[in-house]
């Protein structure tokens, strides 16, 4: 039926937990900040974050504030870059880089593929399926968690917001993973956690959807997808996405 698998990541193949509230988190990122002579408190320095954020990301805020990223279309080393700036500091790209990750690892109390997500993606490679991920996330975060997880070689392409400046459920995102990789949406479905970035933004670009609930999806009614699961069950998604 689908010649095209066009996967979300957190939520749907990956569960994640993150916590950017404990103290800890900004203690130990101060102290790394301190290291290149960007001295803030630990309650500066999550006030500094949390308004650089805002600041970037104003007017382009998420669709709803439990959304898994608030602010998907910003590049988050932005952020990591000014709180460097805001105390005198030039700071070069790899540094930014280690600094938002650092953040990152602090912050995230759980990360694991769902059980039996690797064998889906092989089930799926094995039958001749295009695999692609279309996700709002960071990249700085996201392709080196897919690395961690040994996941990111199933995909035949991977799209992040944070490089392309939209988000789902915007159609200008789906519609760039449709013309980079010349996809038929007739042939495509979407999988995913969330009913309207996911399910309402493949249905505006003309894509099947699949739609499973999961413990991180929004709190929402179930949407009006092509298949729709109330858990995660990756037998069920290997059998729907490989039926003749």
């Amino acid at each position: 039926m689908y010649e095209t698998c066009v996967f979300d990541l957190y939520g749907t193949l990956v569960d994640i937990r993150t916590n950017e509230e404990k103290i800890e988190l900004w203690e130990k990122l101060s102290q790394f900040y301190s290291y290149y002579t960007a001295f803030y408190s630990p309650k500066e320095l999550k006030g500094a974050y949390k308004r650089l954020t805002s600041t970037l990301s104003a007017g382009r805020e998420g669709v709803r504030r439990d959304a898994h990223e608030a602010f998907p279309e910003i590049k988050i080393e932005e952020v990591f870059r000014a709180l460097f700036e805001e105390k005198g500091v030039e700071a070069d790209e790899p540094l930014v880089r280690h600094a938002g990750q650092f953040f990152r690892i602090l912050s995230t109390e759980k990360l694991k593929v769902y059980d039996g997500t690797e064998e889906m993606l092989s089930a799926l490679r094995a039958v001749g399926k295009k695999i692609y991920l279309l996700s709002n996330a960071q990249k700085i975060f996201t392709e080196y968690e897919m690395n961690a997880l040994h996941i990111t070689p199933f995909f035949d392409g991977i799209l992040l917001s944070s490089e392309h400046g939209c988000k789902k459920p915007d159609r200008c995102f789906f519609q760039s993973l449709i013309n980079m990789y010349r996809i038929r949406p007739e042939s495509a479905v979407m999988i995913g956690n969330d009913g309207i970035c996911d399910i309402q933004g493949a249905k505006a670009a003309g894509l099947a959807a699949l739609y499973v609930r999961t413990d991180i999806s929004p709190n929402e009614e179930l949407p009006d997808a092509d298949h729709v699961l109330e858990h995660m069950d990756m037998t069920r998604i290997t059998e729907i996405l490989t039926a003749d």
